[in-house]
C-alpha cells in the first residue's frame, strides 16, 4: 500500500499480498474522494493484488479500504494507519493526503536548528535599565513587580492586594540580553530564533497584545528589535515572531477598557474605529473572549478593517518584516479561520517569498476538523509547517517507557504518511514549550501537572536518582529530535537542565553559570552532528522498531548514511539491523547504501558489510555515520 502524501492528479498504485489465496477470493478496492466512492476490482496474481487510482485535481483527503469476498462471505480490511485489520463490518479507512505540487517551504528553515525564547526569562542586559523601563508601564497605571534576584521563583500567588494571581512579575530579560547571548547561541548551533510575544502588553507572557506595532518597553524599543535582527543575521540566524491574532488584550490601544491609551477603544464607544473588530453581546461589558478570559477579547478575524490592519501593505506583518523578521508563528492557528490564515500567508509571502509561516496546531494537521470542515493546513497555501506536538508526545512517551517501540513507530509513520514532504520538513520538532511541562521534569516521573496544586508544583524537584535517569532519557529524546525529519527546536534552558511543571514554572529564568554541563555538551554534540550532516538536514529516512524497547532510524543521502539506535529499556540491548528491517516508510523505495566504514559519535569505528550489530546500554543511544 502507498505511504506518503501525493500531489494533485497523481496516479497511485495500491497493492498488497493476501496469503493462502485461491480462485474463490475476490478483492475490491473501495476508493473514497470528496466527489464520491469508486469500487475497483483488484487484479490478483498468486496472492498479490493491485489497483491503480488517480488522485483528484484539488487538495483534499482520500480514503480507501478493501472488500474481500470469499465464496459467500464478505469482510473488510481497513485501518487508520500502520497495519490494517480484518473486520466483519466497515471500519475506519486508510488515508491519502492530496496536496498542491507547487507547495514549497523555506529551505533555510528546513535546515535550521531552532531555539525558542520566552523573552523575560532568557537574559537581562542591565537590571538598572529595566527598572527605568518599568516606569513606562507604571505611568499607564499597570502593575509591575520586578524580581530582585534573577534566580528567584516566578510568582504564582496574588500579591500587592490583588484578588487573584496576575502574570505581572518580571525578571527583566530583554532584546539587548538576547543580542548579548548570540555568541552562545551560535556555539550551540542555533540558526533560527523563535521569540514568544514581544509587543507591548500588560503581562509577562505578552499574549494579551496592547500595541501590535510597538516593542514592549520592558524589552526595549523598535530600534532594539532592528538591531537584534541585524546582529542575528550577522551570526547566520533568522528571527521568527509570535503572531497573536485571534484576540487582543482588553488593556490595549484597540479595546482600551481601562482608558490607558490616547485612543477611542471599542470598549469605550460604538463609534470607535475598532468597534467592528470585536463581538459584543451586551455593549460594553458582555463580549466574546478567548476561553472565557475577560482580559482577552476575541477579534472578528474576517472583518475587512482588521484584516487590512494585520495584512495590508502597511500592516503589522509588513511592519515587522521590514524591521528584520523572517517569519511568523501563528498562535492558536486552529482557532483562526482558514480564509484569514490564507490572507496572512499571502501577505507574509508577498513581503518575502522565503519567509516562514508556522502554525500552532496540537494534533495531526492533515485531518483536523473545524466548524468550516476539514482544515486546509497541509494543502500548500495556509502554513509551511506546524509545532509538532504529536512528535513530542510520542517521543517522550517512548523514552519514558509509556509506549513500546512498535507503537512509537506507528505514531511517527502516521505523520510521515499523512504529511506532504515539504510540510513534514518544516515542522518544528519540540520536546518542551512555554505551554508544556519541561521535558526533563516529565521524564523524571513528575506528578501529573493537572492533579497537583501550584503550591506543590513550585518546590518540585526530582531527587538525585530520578534526575540521573531523567537526564539519560532527555539525551535519548534529543538524539531522536536532532536526527529526525523536521526542524529540531530547543526550548531555552532545556540544554542547561531547567526543570518545571505547569506554567509559570516551565518559564523559569535561564540558569546562567549554573548550567548542567553534561546536558549542555550533549546538546552541542548533537547540534554539531546535525550541522555537518546533509543527510540529517535534507536526506531520506527509514525507521522502525527492532524490539519492544529498541528503535532505529536511518537517514541517508548519496554516499552519507547516519544510523541511530535508541534503547528505552532498563537492560542492555543488542541491535541487529538489516536495511530491509526498516523498509516501511515513504522513502522505502529509495535504495540506501548500507555497507561501508562507520564512525560513532564517540569516535569508534566499525566496518559494516550487510548487517550492523551494536550493543546499546540501558536508556542509551548510539549514532553511527558513514560518509565519503
Amino acid at each position: 500500500m502507498p505511504q506518503g502524501a501525493v500531489t494533485m492528479g497523481s496516479t497511485v498504485t495500491i497493492s498488497g499480498v493476501l496469503f493462502d489465496c485461491d480462485d474463490s477470493v475476490s478483492i475490491t478496492l473501495r476508493f473514497f474522494t470528496p466527489q464520491g466512492q469508486t469500487d475497483i476490482p483488484m487484479v490478483c496474481d498468486n496472492g498479490s493484488f493491485s489497483a491503480t487510482v488517480t488522485a483528484p485535481v484539488f487538495p483534499c483527503l482520500c480514503h480507501y479500504d478493501f472488500c474481500i469476498n470469499v465464496g459467500q462471505s464478505t469482510c473488510f480490511y481497513s485501518g487508520y494507519s500502520g497495519e490494517g485489520r480484518l473486520l466483519a463490518q466497515q471500519g475506519e479507512r486508510f488515508q491519502i493526503t492530496v496536496y498542491d505540487p507547487n507547495f514549497k517551504t523555506p529551505e533555510w528553515f528546513c535546515e535550521s536548528i531552532a531555539y525558542q525564547i520566552f523573552p523575560d526569562r532568557f537574559c537581562c542586559s542591565d537590571p538598572q535599565l529595566v527598572k527605568e523601563r518599568a516606569m513606562q508601564h507604571e505611568k499607564l497605571g499597570r502593575s509591575v513587580f520586578l524580581h530582585d534576584n534573577w534566580n528567584e521563583e516566578p510568582l504564582y500567588l496574588p500579591h500587592g492586594g490583588q484578588d487573584c494571581y496576575a502574570p505581572d512579575d518580571y525578571f527583566g530579560g530583554d532584546l539587548a540580553g538576547i543580542i548579548k547571548k548570540l555568541p552562545y547561541l551560535k556555539e550551540l548551533g542555533v540558526s533560527c530564533i523563535y521569540l514568544n510575544p514581544i509587543f507591548e502588553a500588560a503581562s509577562n507572557h505578552r499574549y494579551n497584545t496592547g500595541d501590535y506595532k510597538k516593542i514592549d518597553p520592558l524589552l526595549g524599543t523598535n530600534e532594539d528589535f532592528a538591531e537584534l535582527a541585524k546582529e542575528a543575521k550577522r551570526f547566520g540566524m533568522h528571527l521568527i515572531l509570535d503572531g497573536v491574532f485571534s484576540h487582543t488584550g482588553d488593556d490595549s490601544l484597540y479595546f482600551n477598557r481601562y482608558q490607558r491609551y490616547d485612543s477611542l477603544g471599542a470598549y469605550q464607544s460604538v463609534d470607535s474605529p475598532y468597534y467592528s473588530w470585536y463581538r459584543f453581546g451586551n455593549f460594553p461589558d458582555k463580549y466574546e473572549c478567548w476561553w472565557g478570559f475577560e482580559s482577552l477579547p476575541n477579534v472578528e478575524e474576517l472583518n475587512p478593517s482588521y484584516g487590512d490592519f494585520i495584512c495590508g501593505t502597511d500592516g503589522v506583518l509588513a511592519h515587522w518584516q521590514g524591521l528584520g523578521a523572517d517569519g511568523w508563528r501563528l498562535d492558536v492557528a486552529d482557532e483562526l479561520p482558514d480564509d484569514f490564515i490564507r490572507l496572512i500567508y499571502r501577505s507574509i509571502k508577498r513581503n518575502n517569498p522565503d519567509a516562514l509561516v508556522l502554525g500552532e496546531v496540537w494534533e495531526d494537521c492533515s485531518n483536523k476538523m473545524g466548524s468550516e470542515g476539514r482544515r486546509g493546513y497541509v494543502n500548500g497555501d495556509l502554513i509551511d509547517g506546524a509545532m509538532n506536538y504529536p512528535f513530542r508526545k510520542a517521543t517522550l512517551a517512548f523514552v519514558k517507557g509509556e509506549i513500546d517501540a512498535y507503537s512509537y513507530n506507528d505514531q511517527l509513520q502516521t505523520l510521515f504518511s499523512n504529511y506532504p514532504k515539504p510540510f513534514l520538513r518544516s515542522c518544528l520538532n519540540l520536546l518542551s514549550s512555554h505551554d508544556e511541562v519541561r521535558a526533563l521534569t516529565y521524564l523524571c516521573q513528575a506528578p501529573e501537572q493537572w492533579h497537583i496544586p501550584r503550591e506543590k508544583q513550585t518546590p518540585y524537584r526530582a531527587d538525585a536518582e530520578q534526575l540521573r535517569l531523567g537526564k539519560r532519557k532527555l539525551v535519548q529524546a534529543m538524539t531522536i529530535m536532532f536526527t529526525m525529519v523536521g526542524v529540531p527546536c530547543i526550548y531555552y534552558g532545556d540544554e542547561a537542565g531547567l526543570e518545571g511543571v505547569k506554567d509559570p514554572f516551565n518559564r523559569r529564568t535561564y540558569p546562567w553559570n549554573s548550567e548542567d554541563n553534561s546536558l549542555l555538551e550533549a546538546t552541542k554534540r548533537l547540534a554539531t552532528l546535525r550541522q555537518n550532516s546533509q543527510a540529517l538536514k535534507t536526506g531520506h529516512s527509514r525507521m522502525g522498531a527492532l524490539t519492544g524497547t529498541l528503535f532505529a532510524l536511518i537517514r541517508y543521502l548519496n554516499e552519507e548514511t547516519v544510523v541511530v539506535f535508541v534503547n528505552a529499556g532498563d537492560t542492555p540491548s543488542r541491535a541487529i539491523l538489516y536495511p530491509a528491517l526498516l523498509s516501511e516508510g515513504a522513502d522505502a523505495d529509495i535504495p540506501v547504501s548500507f555497507s561501508g566504514e562507520y564512525i560513532s559519535l564517540d569516535g569508534e569505528k566499525m566496518k559494516v558489510d550487510s548487517v550492523m550489530q551494536v550493543e546499546i546500554a540501558p536508556h542509551g543511544c548510539s549514532i553511527w555515520r558513514k560518509y565519503e
